[in-house]
């Protein structure tokens, strides 16, 4: 007999406000703080640090895609947090190739690129199913305590 998983986004009916878990703050706070500080190190690396041409590069544009998200992670967007768990790989894959193939405080700050990376994917990890845990947990609580104000005859009015 086939097991059937549950829903991995339940739908709570629109105006419910659903409770925040322990932790999300935490884990909020946590990829913010990653996602600000690939930025700076981002435009610090290649205007100033370790440029791949004196006086800097244009591949610091290479962060605009990391300020799009700041918006959704500050008003706390579910979908955002998706989002920047899979744009970060980019900066992963850069940071990984330039980790083994320059020298010198390049390589070491492509090894924190890595590490912020890590930081970011775990705190949107964290995030995202923190909230979903307590989604579901809500939502069957709720469910629950309908079906037992429905069924439960004590609590019928009487005319």
């Amino acid at each position: 007999m086939k097991k059937t998983r549950p829903d991995p986004m339940p739908d709570a009916p629109p105006g419910t406000v659903l409770p925040t878990p322990a932790g999300v703050d935490f884990a909020r706070r946590a990829a913010v703080a990653c996602t600000l500080a690939l930025i700076v190190l981002g435009l610090a690396w290649e205007l100033w640090l370790a440029p791949l041409r004196p006086g800097g590069s244009t591949l610091a544009f290479k962060v605009l895609p990391l300020c799009l998200p700041l918006p959704g992670l500050l008003k706390n967007r579910m979908y955002t947090y998706r989002a920047l768990s899979l744009l970060v790989w980019l900066y992963v894959m850069e940071g990984s190739v330039r980790a083994w193939s320059d020298k010198g405080l390049s390589a070491w700050l492509a090894g924190l690129e890595l590490l912020l990376c890590l930081g970011l994917f775990v705190a949107c990890t964290v995030h995202v199913r923190l909230r979903l845990k307590a989604a579901r947990a809500a939502l069957a609580a709720a469910a629950a305590a309908n079906s037992t104000t429905a069924t439960n005859p004590s609590e019928r009015e009487t005319t």
